[in-house]
C-alpha cells in the first residue's frame, strides 16, 4: 500500500521515542542514511512522498519554496520536514540540479504489509550535475560531464573526464598554469577534487563556472587509478592507448571512476573505451574565442542565432551532441577533417535526403544504451529503440565506391542479432510509462503472467453474474457489487433497502444514505483477484529485470550502432547545409596561408536572408608569404568586425571537416585561434574594461605562434589616446616580430597606417564607405590601403544622437584635427561651441533700412527700386 503525505506522521508516531529522548526507529533509520551523504540531500521516500528532514528541509524549502512543516515528535523535538510527490520527482530534480545541488534517491525496498517497525529503505542512486541520465533533467543536445582532477608534483595536473551517457574515459596531463584553459575546453558540469589540496588551488577550482565537490583523499590514488582503469576495460594494459606513464591522470581517473558508480548505485559496463588527450593535438579555442565567436552562445547568453544553432539540422539528439564536439575539438592533424569533407561530398550527390529520411524519428540510442547498462531505462525508451533497430536495417546502402570513412560507418550500423526480436517478443506495443504500473510485458511471453492476467480480466463477468443473483435471492433491485481501492469489493444497498439484507451479509462500510457488505463468497473472490493483481505486477517487474539482464550482452553493439548513427547524421547535417547555404570545399596545403576567395559570415548572412533578403557582401582574406598581418581601418558599423569573424569561422569550419561560406578556401596548418573582441568589464572580480582588454591581450601574446590566427579588435581603446596607442603599436610590433601570427589587427588609430611602412609583412585594408553630404552609406567591402577617416561623428548621428551633441562633436573634431601646436595643448571637448558673428551688411541691405515705402510717391519708388537693382549689380 502508498502513505499518503498524511500518514508520514502515522509513521513516525507508530514508532514512538524510546525511553530518555531518543530518536524514533524511523529517524534512526534516517540518520543512518544520512550519514552516508552528509554534503547531499536525502530524499527519504514514505509513501507517495519524498520527504526531506532538518537541514535538508529548511534547504529545500528556500529552494524549491516548499512547504516547511514540523511533526510528530523524535527524541522530544518536533520533526522538522518538507516533502514532495514522487510523481512529480522529476520537476523538483531539475530544479535542484540547475542550481548546482546533488541528490540522493532513497526508496523503499521492504514489504509495507509485513514490515515490523520502519520500512527497510536505502538509497538506488545520487543525482548530481555532472552525472545526469534521465532524459528529463538533460536537453537533447548538451552533454552532461564529470571532471576529476588531481593537483600533482612538478607543477602538474591530471585530468579524467566522462559522460556517464557517453562511455568514454578521457584522460589528460597539463601544466598547472594552464588548467582554467582546459578546464574551459573540457566545460565540465561537475568537478571533483582532492580534499586536502592547497588552499589556492581550492580556490582556482571554485571559481569556474561548475558544481565542485571535494573527495577523500585516498581516492586519488594513482595505483588504484591505474588497476580501476584495467578493470573497466577489461584489458591487461594500457600500453595500447600509450596511457601508462600518466600517473596524475590515474589518479584523477580514480576518483572520477569511484565518484561515478557510487551515484549510479553500480558499475558502469557500457564505459569500456579509453582516450587520451595531449597538448598540441586539437587546436586551441579559448573561452574568449568561443564567446567572442559566438560558436554555441551569444553575446547575450542566448542559444540562438550561433554558429552552431545555423548548423544544427540534425535528426537526432546525439546527432546534435557529437556535432557540437565536432565543432568545439576540431584536430590540428588533418586527416579526419580531410575524411569527413570527403564524405561530405559523396553525400551532396543525393545520397544524403535518403538517409536524412531514414533519420529522422530514430531515438537516442546512446542514451537509452547508458541507460540499459545502468538498469534505469524505461519501457517506452525501450520500445523506441526496437523501432529505431529496424529502421536501421534500412538505412544501409549500396556501399560500392564509397570512400572509407563512410564505409566504416556503415558497417557500424548493423543492428544487434536478435536485439529487435527480443524487444518485441518482451514489450507491449504501448506499454504504460513506468515498470512499477504494470501493462508493460507482453501478452504470450509468460504463461505465469498470462494466466494472472485471465483471472483479471474475467472479474468483471464475475461481479455482474453475482450482482444478478444477489438481487434475485434478496428482492433488492438496486443492489449494486463495486470495487474501490481503499474498501476492495463490496455490495451496496441503500438505506431504505437494509431489512432485506440476508443473515450471511457482513457490513463493510456505513456510509449517510447507503449500506456496504461483504459476503463470504465475494471475499473469497477479492482475495484471488488481489492476489492475482499483486502477483501480476509482481510478475512483470521480475520478466523485466530478465529483458534487463539479456540486453547487457548488446550493450557494446548498440554503443557503436549509437556512435555510427551520430556521425551519419552530423555528416547529412553538413551536407544539407553545404548545399542549401551555396558553400564550398575547402583545400588543406602544407604552406602557412589563410587564403579565402569571397567568403562570407554564415550566421550573419543567414539572418539577412531571413530578415531583410539583402545581400551580403563577400570578402577576400589573403594571409601568408609575405603578408601575415591586416591592419584594418573603417569606419565603425563598417564591417571590420565581421570580416574579422568571418575568417575565423571558414577556418574553423574548415578545420572541423565541414565545407565553408566561400567560393573558395586554401588553408595551411592551424594550431589556435585567439581573440580580443569588444568591451566588457568584470565587476565582481574587481577587474575594469582596460584590465581585461589587457589581460586577454597578453594571453594571447603567450599563447601565439606563426600558425595561429589572432584578432585584434580596437586594442588599446580603453585608456588614454596616448597610452592606447603606444600599447597597440607595441602589441602589433610583437605580434608581427616575434609570433610572427596571422593576425586580423583593427584600429581606429590612424597614425597605426604608417606600421605596413617599416614592417614588410603588414598591409594596411580598410572597409569602404561613401559620403554624401553629412550623411554616410557603409559598403562592407574590404580594400587595399588605409581608410581616409574615421566616420564616428556620422555614425553618431545614425543612431540618433541630438543634433546639439552632434554639432558640438563637429566643432571639436575640427579644432584638433587643424591643431599644429608643438606643444600639443589640449582641447576642451567639452566647451560649447562659440557664437557665430554677425556678417557685415551689404551695401543693397543699408540703403532697405533707409528706405520707408509708405513714405514714397510712384515715381520715388521706381526710382528707388533702380538704385538697388544698381548697387545689386555693382
Amino acid at each position: 500500500m502508498n502513505l499518503s503525505h498524511s500518514d508520514t506522521v502515522a509513521e513516525i508516531a507508530d514508532t514512538a521515542p524510546a525511553a530518555g529522548g531518543k530518536h524514533t526507529p524511523m529517524m534512526v533509520q534516517y540518520f543512518g542514511l544520512k550519514a552516508d551523504y552528509p554534503d547531499t540531500l536525502l530524499l527519504y521516500r514514505m509513501g507517495d512522498f519524498y520527504e526531506l528532514f532538518y537541514a535538508d528541509a529548511e534547504k529545500a524549502a528556500r529552494l524549491l519554496d516548499i512547504t516547511l512543516t514540523r511533526r510528530g515528535q523524535s527524541a522530544g523535538e518536533p520533526v522538522v520536514m518538507a516533502g514532495v510527490p514522487f510523481h512529480s520527482l522529476e520537476g523538483y530534480l531539475a530544479k535542484l540540479i540547475k542550481l548546482g545541488e546533488s541528490v540522493a534517491i532513497c526508496e523503499q525496498v521492504g514489504d509495507v504489509a509485513t514490515a515490523k517497525g520502519p520500512v527497510e529503505r536505502k538509497v538506488v542512486r545520487v543525482v548530481t550535475p555532472g552525472t545526469l541520465t534521465d532524459t528529463e533533467l538533460l536537453s537533447d543536445k548538451t552533454e552532461s560531464i564529470l571532471l576529476a582532477v588531481h593537483q600533482g608534483l612538478r607543477n602538474s595536473c591530471g585530468l579524467a573526464w566522462l559522460s556517464v551517457t557517453q562511455g568514454v574515459i578521457h584522460l589528460a596531463h597539463c601544466p598547472a598554469d594552464e588548467l582554467e584553459a582546459w578546464i574551459a575546453r573540457i566545460a565540465p558540469s561537475e568537478l571533483l577534487y582532492n580534499v586536502e589540496v592547497t588552499a589556492a588551488f581550492e580556490q582556482r577550482l571554485k571559481t569556474q563556472r561548475c558544481a565542485v565537490s571535494a573527495r577523500p583523499a585516498w581516492q586519488f590514488d594513482a595505483a588504484l587509478g591505474a588497476r580501476r582503469l584495467l578493470a573497466q576495460l577489461q584489458v591487461a594494459s594500457l600500453a595500447s592507448w600509450n596511457a601508462e606513464a600518466l600517473p596524475e591522470a590515474h589518479a584523477a581517473a580514480s576518483a572520477l571512476l569511484g565518484y561515478a558508480e557510487h551515484t549510479q548505485g553500480r558499475t558502469l559496463p557500457h564505459v569500456h573505451s579509453l582516450q587520451v588527450v595531449r597538448s598540441g593535438e586539437l587546436i586551441e579555442l579559448p573561452q574568449t574565442t568561443r564567446r567572442n565567436l559566438e560558436l554555441t552562445q551569444t553575446l547575450r547568453g542566448e542559444d540562438s542565432p550561433t554558429l552552431f544553432s545555423l548548423l544544427d539540422t540534425c535528426s537526432t539528439g546525439m546527432g546534435s551532441r557529437a556535432l557540437k564536439s565536432w565543432l568545439l575539438s576540431p584536430r590540428r592533424e588533418r586527416s579526419q577533417a580531410q575524411a569527413r569533407l570527403d564524405a561530405i561530398t559523396v553525400l551532396r550527390g543525393g545520397l544524403q535526403q535518403s538517409l536524412r529520411a531514414g533519420l529522422k524519428g530514430c531515438s537516442d540510442v546512446e542514451r537509452i544504451t547508458a541507460r540499459i547498462a545502468l538498469r534505469q531505462v524505461r519501457p517506452r525508451e525501450l520500445v523506441a529503440l526496437c523501432q529505431t533497430l529496424q529502421k536501421t536495417e534500412r538505412l544501409t546502402p549500396d556501399q560500392h565506391g564509397l570512400e572509407a570513412y563512410l564505409t566504416t560507418i556503415f558497417e557500424d550500423l548493423q543492428a544487434p542479432p536478435d536485439c529487435a526480436a527480443l524487444l518485441g517478443r518482451y514489450l507491449l506495443e504501448e506499454p504504460a510509462a513506468l515498470i512499477r504500473d504494470g501493462g508493460v510485458i507482453n501478452h504470450g511471453c509468460d504463461a505465469d503472467l498470462d494466466e494472472l492476467r485471465g483471472i483479471q480480466t474475467n472479474c468483471d463477468g464475475f461481479l455482474l453474474d453475482l450482482e444478478s443473483r444477489e438481487r434475485a435471492r434478496t428482492g433488492i433491485a438496486n443492489l449494486r457489487v463495486q470495487f474501490n481501492k481503499v474498501h476492495g469489493f463490496y455490495i451496496e444497498v441503500t438505506q431504505g433497502q437494509a431489512a432485506k439484507v440476508p443473515d450471511d451479509y457482513r457490513r463493510r462500510q456505513t456510509l449517510k444514505n447507503a449500506e456496504r457488505y461483504i459476503t463470504p463468497e465475494l471475499k473469497a473472490f477479492e482475495d484471488k483477484a488481489l492476489s492475482a493483481q499483486e502477483r501480476a505486477l509482481a510478475r512483470e517487474k521480475w520478466l523485466y529485470e530478465q529483458l534487463l539482464d539479456e540486453l547487457q550482452h548488446f550493450v557494446p553493439a548498440l554503443s557503436r550502432l549509437a556512435r555510427a548513427l551520430a556521425s551519419l547524421d552530423v555528416l547529412c547535417a553538413l551536407a544539407e547545409r553545404s548545399l542549401t547555404l551555396n558553400w564550398a570545399a575547402p583545400v588543406f596545403v602544407k604552406e602557412p596561408c589563410i587564403s579565402i576567395r569571397e567568403g562570407r559570415h554564415p550566421v550573419v548572412e543567414a539572418r539577412l536572408d531571413e530578415t531583410s533578403g539583402g545581400a551580403f557582401i563577400a570578402n577576400d582574406c589573403d594571409l601568408g608569404g609575405k603578408s601575415r598581418m591586416q591592419i584594418i581601418t573603417g569606419p565603425n558599423m563598417g564591417g571590420k568586425s565581421t570580416y574579422m569573424r568571418q575568417v575565423a569561422l571558414i577556418v574553423l569550419l574548415a578545420s572541423m571537416g565541414s565545407y565553408v561560406p566561400a567560393a573558395s578556401c586554401r588553408l595551411g596548418p592551424i594550431d589556435a585561434i585567439l581573440t580580443r573582441i569588444g568591451a566588457a568589464d568584470d565587476v565582481a572580480n574587481a577587474q575594469s574594461t582596460f584590465m581585461l582588454e589587457m589581460l586577454e591581450a597578453a594571453q594571447i601574446l603567450h599563447a601565439a605562434t606563426p600558425h595561429s590566427l589572432v584578432l585584434m579588435d580596437e586594442i588599446g581603446r580603453g585608456t588614454s589616446t596616448f597610452d592606447g596607442l603606444a600599447l597597440a603599436g607595441g602589441i602589433a610590433a610583437h605580434l608581427h616580430n616575434k609570433t610572427q601570427a596571422f593576425t586580423l589587427f583593427a584600429t581606429h588609430y590612424f597614425e597605426l597606417t604608417e606600421f605596413p611602412a617599416r614592417h614588410h609583412a603588414a598591409v594596411n585594408v580598410h572597409v569602404s564607405a561613401v559620403e554624401s553630404g553629412a550623411d554616410i552609406v557603409f559598403l562592407h567591402h574590404i580594400e587595399p590601403g588605409p581608410a581616409s577617416k574615421s566616420y564616428g561623428i556620422a555614425v553618431a548621428k545614425l543612431a540618433g544622437v541630438p543634433a546639439g551633441v552632434v554639432h558640438h562633436a563637429r566643432h571639436a573634431l575640427a579644432a584638433l584635427e587643424t591643431q599644429q601646436d608643438a606643444t600639443r595643448a589640449q582641447v576642451d571637448l567639452f566647451a560649447a561651441p562659440p557664437e557665430q558673428p554677425s556678417p557685415e551688411a551689404s551695401a543693397v541691405e543699408k540703403a532697405l533700412v533707409g528706405i520707408n515705402p509708405d513714405l514714397l510717391s510712384p515715381r520715388e519708388a521706381l526710382d528707388a527700386l533702380y538704385q538697388l537693382k544698381k548697387l545689386a549689380a555693382g
